[in-house]
């Protein structure tokens, strides 16, 4: 199988597999973080399962995009560096801070299913493969009159979600390094979702679709948004069921006022 051929049934498979991934997390819940379980087989410190299913984002791009001809373009370049950002905080440095954001005598500890890992590593697997070689193959940067105009929209949303997303993260590992269980979380786009570090990421691909204007793109946050939708409606749940009603009502799961 020629590599073209390659590309288009992987596009095709991450529309495919976006359905099933909604409905399934409607009826069963990731069962790592607050909403670890027994029953899934072994585990692994979350900081080593982050490393290792965020990973192939960083090298297999890393290792793709010098190969295809778009590779000394300075747009193809802009573009694979606003991906690897994200991707290197979420590689090296967040785990880095869930490591030291746990008490010392359960830094050690499983608690991330190897079974949920494996599944993510081959996600992204599938999505890097597919964002580096568009940016780096298949775009077709010389027929983009536009390409600026809306790569530096895209960046305003994708920066905007980041900043959102690191600064939730930072907010809830503080709170986790403060020891004493888990605690409402207050303060920023906190009092108004539940889950700010996701609608981060979520803006953060919206933001990527809007800077590469394709299919791989779009793929990609409608993705991200069936994964992390119903995450964060899950996560909203067991804040509500914890602190009852010292929760604040106004708070919705992920998109503020709306949802």
């Amino acid at each position: 199988m020629g590599d073209g051929n390659l590309f288009h049934y992987s596009l095709i498979t991450l529309f495919l597999i976006t359905p099933p991934t909604i409905i399934s997390l409607l009826f069963l819940i990731a069962p790592y973080g607050k909403h670890h379980r027994p029953g899934w087989g072994p585990t692994i410190p979350p900081p080593l399962a982050w490393f290792f299913m965020e990973s192939p984002t960083v090298w297999l791009s890393l290792l793709l995009f010098p190969r295809g001809q778009n590779h000394r373009d300075p747009r193809a370049i802009v573009l694979i560096l606003v991906f690897l950002l994200h991707y290197l905080h979420r590689t090296v440095i967040y785990p880095l801070k869930l490591l030291f954001a746990s008490p010392i005598q359960k830094r050690s500890a499983g608690g991330f299913p190897v079974s949920v890992a494996l599944m993510a590593f081959v996600f992204n697997l599938l999505n890097a493969y597919l964002q580096s070689r568009w940016v780096s193959e298949y775009a077709d940067f010389n027929e983009d009159r536009w390409f600026w105009w809306r790569c530096a929209a895209g960046m305003v949303v994708f920066g905007g979600g980041m900043a959102t997303n690191i600064w939730s993260d930072n907010l809830l590992t503080g709170l986790k390094r403060s020891g004493g269980g888990y605690k409402i979380p207050r303060g920023g786009l906190f009092e108004w979702v539940s889950c700010p570090n996701y609608l981060g990421e979520i803006a953060e691909w919206l933001g990527w679709a809007l800077m590469t204007w394709s299919w791989a793109g779009l793929g990609f946050f409608v993705y991200t948004c069936a994964n992390l939708v119903p995450r964060a409606w899950a996560n909203h749940k067991w804040y509500v069921a914890k602190f009852g009603e010292d929760y604040p009502k106004n708070r919705k799961a992920v998109i503020p006022f709306i949802f």
